[in-house]
């Protein structure tokens, strides 16, 4: 005759966890959190990462005209090793 063991604390726990997720309150806490972190994003001022995306684009765009016009200028600066 064989029994298998009790369930240990932490199985316990872990089955009773999930049966608290699977009823109501379970989506009202989760509604709660969610409304919560939204909160907290937008009052620490983060951008979407569309936004984020944009703006590395505008950023790149403008180090490479930067780049450019420092080219132009080198270029046109008499050599400066004497002559």
């Amino acid at each position: 005759m064989s029994s298998t063991p009790p369930p240990s604390p932490l199985d316990e726990l872990q089955k009773r966890f999930s049966e608290l997720l699977r009823s109501g309150p379970a989506a009202d806490i989760e509604r709660n959190v969610k409304a919560l972190l939204a909160q907290a994003f937008q009052r620490a001022d983060l951008v979407t990462r569309e936004e984020f995306d944009t703006q590395v684009a505008r950023v790149e765009q403008l180090e490479r005209r930067l780049e450019a016009l420092e080219r132009r200028v080198a270029a046109a600066q008499p050599d400066s090793r004497g002559g």
